[in-house]
């Protein structure tokens, strides 16, 4: 069944903009009134007990009034406080921190972002609070932005080099180089920058260049006009020719507005090395508007950042900062640009300065920032294995504190894959703070996302709202009276248990953003905010620690953080949307004193099921299907303490022993013992969860362990158990209501149901009723299946009015299914009235034989049974085939090591790359995408570092990259180069995928393939039985089948092995809530189908007997024929590459000659071998091939051709058809030895200085002279041979064809009708087709500078680089 993917990259809210309105709600199962205390009724073992609680709000500085019931009406802030609610800090206790203790501000901290990249020149990222640094280093960890300056050049006398892209670059002589060696290389800005940057850049260079091309039009029109007004009557030819040449060029100029499409200014980079260090200088003229501007010998040089920590920018423009470090002996230039303005906003959240605006500081100030960029520019900022392994090399490097990650994705397996035991490693033995953002896809439970919210090691940070958030930041005409949880915020617990969201942080900012934005902050909002937020205050703990000599521990200080918090809400399965609750700073800072003494340990826990045989663990307890919730299980779990590398067995591991009480949150469910004794090797207990006399609905209990000597340090450890009991739908048919929900902004209902068995989608109706303004809600389903990743679905909808929606979607019978549904917070503030939900479920369900049919590749068809176990359904298939997947292996494959300078694992080893080449074809333009299913849709999940694929084509010019989510790209016809490369330490690994099965799928389009349904096994052959719909009574069965696609409808290029992919549903959804059409794919619920395409069929035999008449000549004439044409293959077939092998061909030409004088088929065959040759006498080559030319035409009886070929005779009369055919083959000789005349020469005129002579006698009004010269004069009648050798070809072939576009090229060319000519190029260039020759565009130019179109010429320039770039880029 088909099933959607989570969010992947940036957590940021889908909904962010500068200044927009993120949705945030509470997660409670109930209506919040504006009480600030109230009463909640919570169930528990079908009791009811009655508990206060109180919501706690945070303190503002603003004025508010307060109702006589303590309710928080009016939220006023002032400015300092609205100032301060644009970056917060008072709800997590930072400013209360530092302004007890100023110099505790995240001094000697330094602090890794894993993003997007940071731009150094952001405001507040210049300098720390005691005058540091505030940006260490600034590394692409990513590859986007390498340029390969393998290539050394020396510069010339006069201090010129030739730069990588051709182009002239001067060298500054002030510039010190000792070895005289200058390593060159190229790049395309816009492959540096963002899409928001290369979209506003396009706009600006698009209006500069539409204002020069519509002054070249202009231009143009009058010439055109002018010779008109000249030239009343133009009935002479070259008249006509010279006007059609004007026309040509208007043209021209008006097609390239409609084409233009712009790939970027290119920058020349050049490297080289000072006797110190390596230096980096740019040639930038290319984006810059004034010629003086941007001249590489102008540009200041840089170095590696980490080294002098200088930045420079493209061009006033674009005003992109760009960072540059050089690796690998000055063969590899990184220039360094953000991916987008996330980075630089997590970056300012976390550690921002202002001296002169210190309520916008970030929360450590004084902490200092190494940018490690995981967010791949050529993936529009996603992140990369790549990236995510150098970044923590980068870590190890710079000695980082702790880290901050604002990036993630679903994952199939929490705390699994090579990345989480690098993290594991870097925060075990480097003692580093990993701190991630928990994701944006609630506020469904098990949605947090990989890294943040699914690794043991990692600290998932959860998105919290205060009310001066709301008023301040996001400008909210009302405020929410409480704190609270972003509706969108992820929530746990994870799949196998564990809590998900540790703590929470405020998940909103207007913060620092890059000077390309053409802003210096922006607002913006997600768990990506929140991430920072805390990683700011671990800063700023850290700082203090070190500062009063607290030894610092990534396992001390996460313990001080999360016993400390301060709760938001007071419902226990509030922990699995705001974790342990809201961090306070000032807080976590007295414990991490307070615990000074105690050992730096975590408690690592492992749980399993009481007589499960399993190889696998997990972290926590979490009862989500029915059959658990209705028994009673007991757990295993390992509490196993977890030291830092490196510590010592006789004085911290020996002594270790704690005396530990164990606690149960709900003693009637869960059921622990009392004490453990826990010592370094660990200690296991058992834990039995009773749910079976809980309510429908979510509960939430944890056994904790309290030191019996220090409870004041609260929990060591906890074990989340999380019960979602479903409620069983036992209507039939199965139809569950839920009526009467009320809504207010932020409220949320969680309603858990146990789908039937049987079903595969839901039919769902939503009616809402009893407000006035407009409402918008968030719908959520979730289900949960053994190694996949979350099955969801979700929906937005709006409702202007009170009125009705319906919606499909697909299901896995016998699972829990949540459904949540939320309003939006942001949606209905100012109106107090209430919305009422009615919201009806109606499962469905056609359970089917098998889940993937397969169709063999033979005629026979394949059975299938459907039947309804719920309720009658409507049977409807419809079956497609759409897609094709051709499998390829590689031709090659090459093992490298990669370069220590950044690809040197922690522990010294040495990561490997795997090269793998494979080549495919495409015999007309297609989507294609390539497939690897070892690899594909896993990043963090994955035991392999990191997959980065390239597809090209002959001309090396890429068309597509990818890493592992492959996505369609259309590509002309023609042959491509996939290179894929595959990286990992373990070379084993590597040696086992040398052989790697790639797919390349593609689009069927129109090819696709509509599949027939049958009653009967011989239907597809006979063409009788055809089934189409019937109706399933629950529980009876109904077969029938499904038949293969007709052989003659298979698509081209599908050869044996290929596998046909499309899919097939069965049930019909009513009309009222799904129109499908014939595509099964639109159906809530669909299954693949595959057809594996057979061998061709046999081709029919070739050599039947002739039914020609018996030929009239003698054997001995049958006999010499044969010879003759026996010794003209041999001659044909003699190769030349040698000087003895071309006087070969040449002695057995001659004597041939001698035997067959005046035969065409043996002299077009001479002609043929000539044009064949390469020879360093380039004159005598082209007079050898004119000579041999005109023995060609000379041998024709040319009078008796036209007359033949003027005959029209009787196509049935086989001696005629005959003949027919010889004169045929004659002409195209004749034809063809005219046409290599004609370029032999052009060529022999141009090496004898003749072109001139040659223009002259074309005609010319423009006189074409080579490098400035007059004609050599006196030459061999050759321009007047060469009209006359086009004239003779008109006669007898259309020279406007195609075939003949060089000479009418080079006609055009050199008569001056520079016009036509470029019609002419730009025809060939067209029937040339992908991978076009270089010549053709070349000659493009060249025709553009003579015209004088020198805009055209410089864009044309530019696709050059596109089209045929030197060498691949690296990956």
């Amino acid at each position: 069944m088909h099933s959607g993917c989570l969010f992947k990259g940036p957590y940021v809210s889908i909904f962010q903009s500068s200044f927009s309105t993120p949705f945030l709600s509470h997660n409670f199962n109930l209506l919040i009134t504006s009480k600030s205390k109230i009463k909640i009724k919570i169930k528990n073992n079908n009791t009811t007990s009655k508990k206060t609680c109180e919501i706690r709000a945070m303190p503002a500085s603003s004025s508010s009034s307060i109702d006589n019931n303590g309710a928080l009406r009016k939220f006023k802030l002032n400015e300092s406080s609205f100032l301060a609610s644009l970056m917060p800090k008072k709800e997590i206790g930072a400013d209360r921190f530092i302004e007890a203790n100023p110099e505790f501000d995240g001094r000697g901290v330094v602090v890794a972002i894993f993003d997007s990249g940071v731009d150094p020149a952001a405001a507040g990222l210049q300098v720390t609070s005691d005058g540091k640094p505030k940006v260490l280093d600034v590394i692409d960890c990513t590859g986007s932005g390498d340029i390969d300056t393998s290539t050394v050049v020396k510069a010339d006398a006069n201090g010129c080099i030739r730069g990588a892209s051709g182009a002239s670059l001067i060298i500054n002589p002030s510039w010190s180089n000792p070895s005289g060696d200058w390593h060159v290389g190229y790049k395309l800005v816009y492959e540096l920058l963002t899409d928001t940057l290369v979209s506003r850049l396009k706009k600006e260079r698009k209006k500069r260049w539409d204002e020069k091309n519509q002054e070249t039009i202009a231009e143009a029109v009058k010439q055109l006009e002018e010779f008109d007004k000249k030239q009343t009557k133009v009935d002479e030819l070259k008249l006509k020719r010279t006007r059609t040449d004007l026309q040509d060029r208007v043209d021209y100029l008006k097609k390239q507005t409609d084409s233009y499409d712009d790939k970027g200014p290119v920058i020349d980079a050049v490297v080289w090395h000072d006797g110190e260090v390596w230096r980096v200088a740019l040639d930038t003229q290319s984006l810059e508007d004034e010629p003086e501007c941007g001249k590489l010998a102008d540009f200041v040089p840089l170095t590696n950042y980490k080294i002098e920590r200088k930045y420079g920018v493209f061009s006033k423009l674009d005003a992109c900062t760009f960072v540059t470090n050089v690796y690998n002996e000055g063969t590899i230039l990184s220039i360094v640009t953000d991916s987008s303005p996330h980075g630089t906003h997590v970056a300012g959240i976390a550690t921002a300065f202002h001296p002169t605006e210190p309520l916008l500081n970030g929360i450590a100030p004084g902490a200092q920032v190494v940018s490690c960029k995981i967010g791949d520019s050529r993936l529009g900022s996603m992140e990369t294995g790549t990236g995510l392994i150098r970044a923590l090399i980068a870590v190890v490097e710079h000695k980082c504190d702790v880290i901050n990650m604002s990036y993630g994705e679903s994952t199939m397996l929490p705390n699994y894959g090579r990345f989480v035991e690098l993290v594991d490693e870097v925060v075990n033995k480097y003692r580093v703070v990993f701190v991630s953002s928990a994701g944006n896809n609630g506020p469904a439970l098990t949605t947090v996302g990989a890294p943040g919210g699914t690794t043991s090691s990692i600290i998932g940070v959860g998105a919290y709202v205060s009310p001066a958030m709301a008023a301040g930041a996001h400008a909210l005409v009302e405020a929410p009276p409480e704190g609270l949880e972003y509706t969108w915020s992820s929530r746990g617990p994870t799949a196998d248990g564990d809590l998900g969201v540790y703590v929470s942080a405020p998940g909103g900012a207007v913060a620092p953003v890059p000077t390309w934005t053409l802003q210096r902050r922006q607002l913006m909002n997600g768990t990506s905010m929140s991430s920072p937020s805390a990683c700011g205050g671990v800063a700023l703990v850290i700082s203090a620690m070190k500062a009063e000599g607290i030894n610092v521990s990534p396992y001390s200080v996460r313990k001080a953080l999360e016993n400390t918090c301060s709760p938001i809400g007071c419902l226990p399965e509030d922990k699995l949307s705001n974790g342990h609750g809201l961090l306070q700073i000032d807080k976590a800072f007295e414990y991490a004193q307070k615990s000074a003494d105690l050992p730096c340990l975590w408690y690592k826990i492992a749980i399993s099921q009481a007589g499960k045989t399993t190889a696998s663990t997990v972290r926590g307890i979490y009862l989500r299907e029915a059959s658990y919730c209705n028994q009673t299980t007991e757990w295993t779990v390992q509490v196993e303490p977890q030291f830092h590398e490196g510590a010592s067995n006789l004085e911290q591991l020996v002594p270790f022993e704690e005396c530990i009480e164990l606690h149960s949150s709900g003693k009637e469910v869960v059921k622990a013992p009392d004490f453990l004794l826990l010592t370094y090797n660990g200690r296991s207990f058992n834990v039995v969860v009773d749910p079976t006399k809980l309510s429908d609905g979510l509960h939430y209990f944890e056994v904790y362990g309290i030191d019996c000597n220090a409870p004041w340090r609260g929990p060591l450890f906890r074990i989340p158990i999380t019960i979602t009991k479903p409620k069983i739908v036992e209507t039939r048919p199965p139809v569950i209501t839920f009526s009467g929900l009320s809504f207010q902004p932020g409220h949320i209902v969680r309603k858990y149901i146990e789908v039937p068995y049987g079903a595969t989608w839901v039919e769902a109706t939503m009616r809402t009723s009893g407000f006035d303004t407009a409402r918008r809600f968030y719908i959520d389903v979730v289900q949960l299946s053994p190694l996949k990743r979350p099955i969801t679905w979700e929906s937005n909808p709006s409702f202007s009015s009170p009125s009705t929606k319906s919606f499909t979607f697909s299901v896995e019978g016998g699972r829990t299914m949540e459904l949540v549904i939320s309003q939006f917070w942001s949606s209905g503030i100012g109106s107090h009235e209430t919305a009422v939900v009615d919201f009806e479920i109606a499962f469905h369900g056609i359970d089917v034989s098998t889940d993937e049919v397969v169709l063999d590749g033979s005629e026979a068809p394949v059975r299938l049974e459907a039947r309804a176990l719920l309720s009658s359904e409507k049977l409807a298939p419809i079956a497609k085939l759409n897609k094709i997947r051709v499998p390829y292996r590689p031709i090659d494959s090459k093992m490298s090591a990669l370069s220590a300078d950044r690809d040197k694992l922690p522990s010294g080893k040495q990561i490997l790359a795997l090269t793998l080449t494979y080549k495919f074809k495409l015999e007309d333009e297609a989507e294609v995408k390539p497939q690897i299913p070892l690899l594909n849709n896993r990043i963090y999940d994955n035991k392999f570092e990191s997959q980065f694929y390239m597809i090209s084509d002959s001309n090396k010019r890429v068309y597509a990259k990818g890493d592992v989510y492959p996505a369609y790209v259309k590509l002309p016809k023609g042959e491509y180069t996939l290179q894929l490369l595959l990286r990992n330490e373990n070379v084993q690994y590597l040696e086992k995928l040398k052989q790697l099965v790639l797919f390349i799928e593609r689009k069927l389009g129109k090819e696709a393939m509509q599949l027939s349904f049958y009653t009967q096994p011989d239907g597809p052959v006979t063409g009788t039985g055809s089934f189409t719909s019937s109706t399933l009574d629950p529980g009876s069965k109904e077969a029938f089948y499904v038949g293969p696609p007709s052989k003659d409808k298979l698509p081209k290029s599908s050869p044996a092995g290929s596998v046909l992919v499309g899919a097939i549903s069965y049930g019909k959804p009513s009309s009222e809530v799904s129109d499908n059409g014939n595509d099964p794919e639109k159906n809530p619920v669909s299954y693949t189908i595959n057809y594996q395409v057979p061998p061709t069929k046999v081709e029919e035999d070739k050599g039947k007997n002739s039914t020609s008449k018996t030929s009239t000549k003698s054997v001995e004439e049958r006999l010499e024929e044969e010879v003759r044409d026996t010794k003209i293959k041999v001659l044909a077939n003699l190769k030349q590459g040698t000087e003895d092998e071309r006087a070969e061909w040449q002695k057995l030409s001659i004597s041939l000659k001698t035997e067959y004088p005046k035969y065409t088929p043996l002299l077009a065959q001479i002609l043929e071998g000539l044009l064949s040759q390469e020879v360093e006498d380039k004159i005598h080559h082209y007079e050898e091939i004119i000579g041999a030319a005109d023995e060609v035409i000379e041998s024709i009886d040319r009078d008796e051709l036209a007359r033949f070929l003027s005959i029209k005779g009787d196509p049935e009369e086989e001696e005629f058809e005959k003949n027919k055919k010889k004169m045929e083959t004659t002409r195209d000789q004749l034809v063809e030895s005219l046409y290599q005349k004609g370029l032999a020469i052009v060529e022999l005129v141009s090496l004898k200085g003749e072109m001139a002579a040659l223009a002259a006698n074309l005609g010319a009004e423009v006189v074409d002279r080579p490098d400035g010269q007059a004609s050599a004069g006196g030459g061999v009648g050759q321009p007047d041979l060469f009209e006359d050798t086009f004239k003779e070809l008109q006669k007898w072939a259309d020279a406007k064809s195609s075939k003949y576009n060089t000479l009418l090229l080079i006609r055009g060319r050199h008569s001056g009708r520079l016009g036509t000519a470029l019609k002419v190029v730009n025809s060939m260039i067209e029937e040339e087709g992908d991978p076009a020759k270089k010549q053709l565009y070349e000659e493009r130019i060249s025709l553009l500078e003579q015209i004088g179109w020198g805009h055209l010429a410089t864009y044309e320039k530019l696709w050059m680089l596109v089209r045929f770039p030197s060498s691949l880029p690296l990956f």
